[in-house]
């Protein structure tokens, strides 16, 4: 499906953010390569609405700042989870996972539903 425009499902870009700073701390413009990176492209994120994500994950207090100079000698701010933000992290990974799982389920059975009325017409 690369390439495709897929639309964000509500609620999920913080999640990815969160996931995408999970391994180390990372500005801004490295969050959103790293979300093109593992989507293969399928999803590309407004520098606005990145911005507006990391801004109010870090007034939650689940990601904190700081300046720091990026691999091309600019300075940048780097965002990194708290711990409140891992366990969110953690949270919310369990519970779209089994969101995903469970639409995974109807769509398989819509799927073979399909299949078994093309079979009869």
């Amino acid at each position: 499906m690369a390439g495709a425009d897929l639309d964000l499902i509500r609620g999920t870009l913080d999640l990815l953010v969160m996931r995408a700073v999970s391994t180390g701390p990372q500005h801004g413009f490295g969050i959103g390569q790293w979300i093109r990176q593992v989507t293969q492209d399928d999803l590309r994120i407004e520098e606005g609405a990145l911005y507006t994500s990391l801004h109010r994950l870090e007034r939650r207090g689940l990601l904190r700042a700081s300046w720091a100079i990026t691999e091309k000698n600019r300075k940048a701010k780097y965002y990194e989870l708290t711990s409140a933000g891992r366990e969110a992290l953690q949270r919310d990974t369990a519970r779209w996972t089994a969101y995903a799982s469970a639409m995974f389920r109807v769509l398989q059975t819509q799927r073979e539903a399909i299949r078994l009325l093309e079979q009869i017409s």
